[in-house]
């Protein structure tokens, strides 16, 4: 097979009409959500046309599908953590919980951090969570990791600097 070429919008306009029904019937099986298969399948070629240069392409499917796999575990994350703030939410006794203005400047925020940190490697992301969100100790998430204490401290350091001094 050839490779594809997408530099030209002939060649992003062939891709999306050769696999677009296949990646939405995809996402479909996977998610069993039309909604947010057909937003993630838009998402997909979004992603491949926002790249600077864009490969040429061997295996349009197997490329179409890694980009999809990430946008699936990227809204499962994100579903995931607004879960988990909501039952925190919960078990709040009734004059602390935040009013509904705060709630959703908080949600957007922790969304803004969970993009800020989906740009990083995935140890450096990791130890970052485990020392804010889960209270780990710095020593135990380099024993966790398989890493030295001074990888976990730069690990931790540049999860910060990419939330602190995003744009």
């Amino acid at each position: 097979m050839s490779p594809l070429s997408c530099a030209s919008g002939a060649g992003i306009a062939a891709l999306y009409a050769d696999h677009h029904g296949w990646l939405l019937g995809w996402l479909r099986r996977r998610l069993r959500n039309s909604v947010d298969a057909a937003d993630l399948a838009q998402d997909t070629f979004i992603r491949l046309l926002s790249k600077d240069a864009p490969p040429a392409i061997q295996e349009p499917r197997a490329l179409l599908t890694t980009i999809a796999q990430g946008m699936v575990a990227n809204l499962q994350r994100r579903r995931q953590l607004e879960q988990a703030y909501l039952q925190a939410l919960a078990v709040l006794p009734e004059p602390l919980a935040p009013s509904p203005e705060c709630r959703a400047i908080v949600l957007e925020t922790l969304l803004e951090i969970d993009r800020l940190l989906d740009g990083l490697p995935g140890k450096v992301r990791e130890a970052f969570l485990l020392s804010q969100l889960d209270g780990m100790r710095q020593g135990e998430i380099a024993a966790r990791l398989g890493v030295s204490l001074p990888t976990v401290k730069r690990y931790i350091a540049r999860a910060l600097a990419q939330c602190c001094f995003a744009d």
